[in-house]
């Protein structure tokens, strides 16, 4: 028999994946800090809780995806949070990108209170989560995590159990790494590409199906090419999530040169009001420093 779900955070990537436990017929409690983007999920059946303590009363399954480590406890740990509303053995599923270190902390003052958690953060933009093909990387118990997988399988299509309670959020973490770096690399590539006269669709089509083809190259390379900007991930949070990646690198010594590199481009663009942007948009400070800009 399916839980009562409830869903803490709207934005981005939230509200796709929200929609999609509603599609896949699941009771669907929903809680964000402004109520009105709630509306047409209520309009489709969700109900609207006043505080996130509200919606765990009612829920025993509770996701939440929001912004930032702070933003999590305070959702779930904060004075109106979680933890004053849930039942014993119920199941807390973050869905958000926060640090490693802070998830296992969230997680043992969530068992305090005979509550179970999951760090499951997610990968595939604005895109994956609405068309719930999003790749989540999951740390935590493995029975919580057979407990959660037809909920996890509404959203996603790649569904992982990477380790321990905070290992999700490692594993995102190397995810993160991989997309800055891929797209500092198709950045580069086009720069090339537009400075030696070639056609730029024509080259896509040429090397997207061979070696150098990946998801990075073959989404956002065609928003680069159109000087299309709209985000399926903004500056301002592949910024937070780099931010991330260099302090637990710090704490394992990983040497990450092009990542910090790569922060430091994206800290260029923010300095001049881009934060809102794709993250693609890092192939704007390439061409600043061509003098193409």
């Amino acid at each position: 028999m399916s839980e009562r779900v409830g869903f803490i955070g709207l934005g981005i990537m939230g509200r796709g994946m929200a929609v999609n436990l509603l599609k896949a017929g699941f009771a669907l409690t929903v809680w964000n800090r402004t109520a009105a983007r709630a509306d047409d999920l209520v309009a489709a059946g969700a109900r609207l809780a006043a505080s996130p303590a509200e919606l765990a009363a009612e829920c025993t399954l509770i996701c939440s995806c929001v912004s930032d480590t702070p933003d999590v406890r305070e959702v779930l740990l904060g004075d109106h949070g979680v933890i004053h509303g849930a039942h014993a053995g119920s199941l807390i599923i973050d869905l958000s990108t926060i640090s490693p270190h802070g998830a296992r902390a969230i997680g043992t003052e969530l068992a305090a209170r005979d509550l179970h958690f999951l760090d499951a953060p997610v990968s595939g933009g604005s895109e994956g989560a609405a068309r719930g093909t999003l790749s989540i990387m999951v740390g935590g118990e493995p029975e919580q995590f057979t407990r959660a997988l037809p909920y996890l399988q509404a959203m996603g299509k790649t569904i992982t159990h990477v380790g321990r309670s905070g290992d999700g959020q490692t594993v995102k973490l190397v995810n993160q790494i991989l997309v800055v770096g891929t797209m500092l690399a198709v950045s580069e590539a086009l720069t090339f590409a537009k400075a030696s006269g070639v056609d730029l669709e024509k080259t896509l089509a040429a090397v997207s199906g061979g070696a150098a083809g990946s998801w990075m190259l073959a989404n956002r390379g065609p928003q680069c090419i159109a000087r299309d900007w709209r985000p399926g991930f903004t500056i301002d949070l592949q910024q937070k999530d780099l931010r991330l990646v260099l302090q637990a690198a710090d704490q394992v010594g990983a040497p990450l040169l092009a990542t910090s590199q790569i922060y430091q481009l994206y800290r260029v663009l923010q300095q001049a009001g881009l934060g809102h942007e794709g993250n693609h948009a890092l192939i704007k400070a390439l061409e600043r420093l061509s003098g193409d800009a």
